[in-house]
């Protein structure tokens, strides 16, 4: 199966750069490249990529915007979009989280982590850039929304109401998602096998609505049933 990659990055030179990286891997081709917000979704409903690299800062529309209409569109509900951001830590990384965005990975990251950025966001599950904790993005997460509160849109609430309808196990499950576990791992906490943890974690989605673990982790916290972790 090929990876269908769009690239959206107002940097003509930086994207020349990504589309040689990308096209040279025998499962991923680039499909379009858009210098601004606006394009990168016309081109998502159009092209139907699997995978967009999303710069933050562009001109016009920006990174944010445009992954908020992109996950806000259900024909796109399968689009999975990585951040890229030169400050790797920063507000806006979190915003686009909680928009939707799988993750998010620096510019400086070397061409593996790109790659592997580009797969592990197709398949799925959450993404978090190597050069930022996962304590600290909780951090941002948890500004205002830490306890359960409302983020100004009702959705913490929504969030916390959602939470309800989880299974015991479902909540067991989610608070290991969160904490960076994989099914692999859960399974062996749990000591159950790795297919019932799939099963669990793919009904928590459903229940949540959830896109994917990135959106399971947000929503963990952003309920109040994780707290950050401060080191």
């Amino acid at each position: 199966m090929t990876i269908r990659v769009l690239l959206a990055d107002d940097q003509a030179l930086l994207r020349s750069a990504f589309k040689v990286l990308v096209n040279s891997e025998p499962d991923m081709e680039v499909v379009g490249e858009a210098p601004d917000g606006a394009e990168a979704v016309a081109l998502a409903r159009s092209e139907r990529p699997d995978v967009v690299l999303m710069d933050i800062r562009m001109p016009g529309t920006d990174g944010l915007a445009a992954t908020r209409m992109i996950t806000a569109d259900p024909e796109l509900a399968d689009v999975r979009i990585v951040m890229l951001t030169t400050f790797e830590v920063d507000e806006y990384v979190v915003q686009s989280l909680r928009a939707g965005a799988s993750g998010f990975l620096g510019k400086g990251a070397e061409p593996e982590e790109l790659l592997g950025a580009i797969r592990i966001a197709h398949a799925g599950e959450a993404l978090l850039s190597p050069a930022a904790t996962k304590g600290l993005i909780a951090t941002f997460l948890a500004q205002g929304a830490g306890s359960g509160a409302d983020t100004g849109d009702g959705g913490g609430k929504a969030r916390s109401e959602r939470l309800a309808a989880l299974t015991a196990r479902e909540r067991e499950v989610l608070v290991l998602v969160a904490g960076g576990l994989s099914n692999d791992e859960i399974a062996e906490r749990l000591d159950v096998s790795p297919l019932t943890v799939k099963t669990h974690v793919n009904r928590a989605m459903a229940k949540l609505g959830a896109r994917d673990r990135a959106q399971l982790v947000v929503t963990a916290y952003e309920s109040g049933l994780v707290r950050p972790r401060v080191d």
